[in-house]
């Protein structure tokens, strides 16, 4: 399939990179030029349909074009070393400046000293406007013209095509550097390499599991069959609609259990989709829902994870959603503001054996960690955990404790309770940092 490839910037480095697109069979070019840099954020919502990823000349335009609603794959090209030693030595060769003292916008430092560093001219006379996340660019024409009028630099060099101009037009010898054929071809392989990567995760299918847990217990036995068949039936109304929402198919698989196949791609929003669908179910009945999403490279992969994360959804409380992805990686629970990433998964022997002998499974380990990384503060109390999971503080106490005795974590100080009562053990839990000391195997010995 060929990727229309959408080109911006001002039209000389339009014609190059247009140039260059020809040289990829895969690639259709759509090129837009602009007069001004400030035109790009219109050029990408006006055309974002037509267009499928985009290439910027720099950085100005592409952090233009991340205002625009589009949620494309976006490039630019980077100006690096290479691009800066052709533009000095163009001016060498032209103005037979000696490059002692120039003006630089929108460079790195780094790039500029090495550059000078090879060539063996010192960099001590130059100025250099930096990029701080914006491109004021009258701040910028200002920078160079203030800088040369007081004779502080004989020459300028921009990186923008309209510093380019405004300068240019007043008379002052300026220099724009643009990016080496090199630099277009990396850039356009990147965008290849990332666009089918992402078309890839895109097409693996999807396997949601929506449960309703019970849905047998309804009341009323003498009118049981035909009330449980109204609800199954509104039910199904219901996921049927979503269903086609995600573009995908479904099917009943009992009594208040569904099964929807879709695929990555029409699930682009899988939290606020599983709300929604939660919510939706919420208002046709009072029996708590329940949704495991499984993503994988064969439906048997993505039913085999959906099932894994309707089970922790279920084991995690009423009405949750958690998710499976195809490497591993379990997320959840997708409708809360507080959700947690973790694996399933261990392969390293010793910590296995480890989990094994304190009673702890390397799930709820993973869960911990993530709670913990979550927190941002490299530490954890029971209540922490109790919250986050869902579980008693006695739980979540028994299993820091066990995680301690194991060597796996460590108590690093204490918290006073909001109210009456001991003091709390505050936690650092981790795989890397805390080897068996000679003290855990005694405490080990021990039990």
């Amino acid at each position: 399939m060929k990727i229309r490839l959408g080109i911006v910037g001002p039209k000389d480095s339009v014609d190059i990179m247009s140039e260059i697109a020809k040289e990829y069979e895969d690639i259709i070019p759509v090129c837009f030029e602009y007069k001004n840099s400030t035109e790009t954020t219109e050029i990408v919502e006006k055309n974002q349909h037509i267009v499928d990823i985009w290439i910027f000349s720099g950085r100005t335009p592409y952090s233009l074009a991340k205002r625009s609603s589009s949620n494309q794959l976006f490039f630019y090209l980077k100006l690096n070393g290479s691009s800066l030693t052709k533009t000095l030595l163009n001016i060498v060769y032209k103005s037979k400046n000696d490059l002692i003292s120039v003006s630089f916008d929108m460079l790195e430092e780094k790039d500029i000293a090495e550059t000078y560093r090879a060539l063996n001219i010192s960099y001590k006379n130059c100025h250099l406007y930096e990029y701080v996340g914006v491109t004021p660019i009258k701040q910028i024409i200002a920078f160079h013209t203030t800088l040369y009028n007081e004779g502080k630099v004989s020459v300028c060099v921009t990186c923008l095509s309209d510093v380019y101009e405004a300068l240019t037009s007043v008379g002052i010898p300026v220099y724009r550097v643009t990016p080496t054929l090199a630099n277009i071809r990396t850039t356009f392989s990147t965008a290849l390499q990332q666009w089918e990567a992402l078309n890839f995760k895109q097409s693996q299918l999807t396997v949601m599991l929506i449960s309703i847990d019970n849905i047998n217990k309804i009341e009323k036995p003498h009118s049981f069959s035909y009330d449980l068949h109204r609800l199954n039936l509104e039910l199904q109304s219901a996921i049927l609609t979503f269903t086609e929402s995600v573009s995908g198919s479904f099917l009943s698989i009992g009594t208040g259990n569904f099964i929807i196949f879709s695929t990555r791609g029409s699930l682009l929003n899988v939290g606020d989709q599983s709300v929604r669908l939660l919510d939706n179910l919420s208002l046709i009945t009072d029996f708590p829902a329940n949704i495991g999403i499984g993503y994988g490279d064969s439906a048997l992969a993505a039913e085999e994870n959906a099932r894994l994360a309707l089970l922790h959804a279920q084991n995690y409380n009423s009405n949750s959603a958690f998710l499976v992805e195809n490497t591993g990686m379990v997320n959840g629970p997708l409708n809360r503001a507080k959700s947690i990433s973790f694996e399933f998964r261990n392969e390293d022997e010793d910590i296995g054996k480890r989990l094994k002998e304190c009673g702890v499974s390397i799930t709820s380990l993973n869960k911990i960690i993530s709670v913990q990384r979550s927190l941002g503060k490299h530490a954890i109390t029971a209540s922490d955990i109790a919250e986050w999971l869902k579980m008693t503080e006695r739980n979540a106490r028994r299993l820091l404790n066990n995680l301690t005795n194991a060597g796996i974590a460590k108590i690093i100080g204490q918290e006073a309770p909001a109210t009456r009562g001991r003091p709390r053990n505050i936690y650092q839990v981790g795989l890397d940092y805390f080897p068996i000391t000679q003290e855990t195997e005694i405490q080990r010995n021990r039990k």
